[in-house]
């Protein structure tokens, strides 16, 4: 697949070969891209995963839309500068979702479905607030909305300070997700049998390159509350919430919220899965996703 990013840039090299690079916002953003539909499905991958995370559902879906997967700023190869105020990079909840409109209309599509999973489905969500226009209907997978990423900070009066000891808060993290990442991985899984060291060992790859701890400390010291619940009304698009039935990330409770709680949504609970439907469950995850969209579409 032909490259959409300037030549002057330098990536890492990509396993997959219908993938490219597209500037958006001040990253370079990998992406792949798979089959010709008139509908765009935009996927969203959760926090410390990459592409790889639909590997098992993005053939097929291709078969029924143009799918796009992409690495989401601080995961996978999209690139991973440095904030500033002249280059105008933030890593903000807020400007990543604005980074997914401008990719859905770097495209050449005036809408989407986006797809988010975890963290992804936080910013989808917002993405669907911020640009109403651009965003045609949501599939919430696990979606942390009233929790985690959705709903964290650091106070205002220690932000500064933070930023200030940036080297030295990005060490202590990567100390500790080094330690940590294959336990946190696993934990999103119900049956532990199913993610082996393989896939393990690739995911820590996807992460674990650059200045990627930096990159991952500028994603936390953007987190702030975002108080999705008080907007959830205002929404006035089609929501597929879906939730593995023995989340421990995300309860199963929360997402039966979400969908009481979104004017438009139905519900998809998936048996014997934990956080990620896609990878534990790609059968069931496809059935209902493809069903959705069909609905949509009509």
């Amino acid at each position: 697949m032909k490259s959409l990013v300037s030549r002057e840039t330098v990536h890492e090299a990509s396993p997959y070969p219908d993938s490219g690079f597209i500037d958006i916002g001040g990253f370079s953003v990998h992406f792949r891209r798979a089959g010709s539909g008139t509908s765009l499905v935009v996927m969203l991958h959760g926090s410390f995963l990459s592409v790889r995370s639909w590997r098992h559902v993005f053939d097929a879906l291709s078969e029924h839309a143009t799918v796009v997967v992409f690495d989401r700023p601080a995961f996978g190869l999209t690139s991973r500068p440095r904030t500033s105020g002249t280059a105008k990079v933030s890593y903000s909840p807020e400007e990543q979702a604005d980074l997914v409109a401008g990719l859905v209309e770097r495209l050449g599509f005036e809408k989407a479905v986006l797809v988010g999973n975890s963290t992804g489905g936080t910013l989808a969500l917002l993405a669907a607030l911020r640009h109403p226009g651009r965003i045609e209907a949501l599939v919430l997978v696990d979606a942390m909305i009233y929790s985690g990423y959705a709903t964290s900070g650091i106070p205002a009066i220690l932000k500064p300070l933070m930023k200030a000891m940036s080297p030295l808060f990005a060490g202590v993290m990567n100390i500790m997700i080094t330690r940590l990442y294959d336990r946190v991985i696993s934990s999103m899984w119900y049956r532990k049998e199913r993610i082996g060291k393989d896939l393990l060992a690739a995911y820590r790859a996807d992460l674990m390159h650059g200045e990627w701890s930096r990159a991952f400390w500028e994603v936390f010291l953007e987190t702030h509350h975002l108080r999705l619940d008080e907007r959830l009304k205002s929404l006035d698009v089609p929501v597929l919430v879906m939730t593995g039935e023995h989340d421990v990330m995300v309860k199963k409770a929360e997402s039966l919220r979400l969908a009481r709680e979104l004017p438009s949504a139905r519900l998809s609970v998936v048996e014997e899965c934990g956080h990620l439907p896609q990878e534990e469950k790609p059968e069931e995850f496809l059935a209902a996703v493809i069903e959705f969209l069909g609905s949509v579409s009509r």
